[in-house]
C-alpha cells in the first residue's frame, strides 16, 4: 500500500475523521482537515517527523506507514521480485495451493536463519490468533509494531 493508504488504514482503525487526525497531530482547526486529504490522496507527503508523530499517536512503527507501494499487482510484483532477489523468497505450487516459500542457499546461511527466524516467529503469533488465544487487535499490534511486539512493550 502506498503511504496514503497506510495512513488512512490507521486512522480509520482509530475511528477518527481526517479532522480529527490533523488535529490531534497539531494542525489548526482550519487546516487539519486539508492536510490530511492531502496526505491520504497523497497530493502531498508527510515529512519523516511527522510519520513519527503519526506512528507514536497510531502506536505502530514507523515502518508500518511506510510500506512499499503493492497497491498495483506490478508493484507487488516487484516486491515479490526484490524479496527473492534479497532473501531468497520463491513461488511454488504444493497440493494445488500457490504459496511462497523461502530456499535454503548455503551460501547464504546465516541470512535464511534470520528471515526465517522472522517468519517462525509470524507463523507463531498467526497460529496463536487463528487459535483464539490472542486477538485481532493484539495480533495486529504485534504486526503493526513488529520486531518490538505491542505496543511500548519491549521483547
Amino acid at each position: 500500500m502506498a503511504i496514503g493508504n497506510r495512513i488512512r488504514f490507521f486512522r480509520k482503525r482509530k475511528g477518527m475523521k481526517q479532522k480529527e487526525l490533523g488535529e490531534a497531530l497539531g494542525f489548526t482547526l482550519k487546516t487539519s482537515e486539508v492536510r490530511m486529504t492531502q496526505y491520504e490522496s497523497e497530493a502531498r507527503t508527510p515529512k519523516e517527523e511527522m510519520i513519527q508523530q503519526m506512528a507514536y499517536f497510531f502506536g505502530v512503527r514507523p515502518e508500518a506507514i511506510k510500506v512499499p507501494d503493492i497497491d498495483t499487482y506490478t508493484g507487488l510484483m516487484h516486491t515479490f521480485f526484490a524479496l527473492e532477489d534479497m532473501y531468497g523468497l520463491t513461488v511454488d505450487s504444493i497440493d494445488g495451493c500457490l504459496c511462497l516459500r523461502l530456499k535454503l542457499d548455503l551460501e547464504k546461511r546465516s541470512e535464511f536463519t534470520n528471515v526465517g527466524e522472522r517468519l517462525e516467529d509470524w507463523l507463531e503469533q498467526a497460529r496463536l490468533y487463528r487459535e483464539g488465544k490472542i486477538t485481532k487487535e493484539e495480533y495486529d499490534d504485534w504486526r503493526y509494531n513488529y520486531p518490538e511486539g505491542y505496543y511500548g512493550k519491549k521483547e
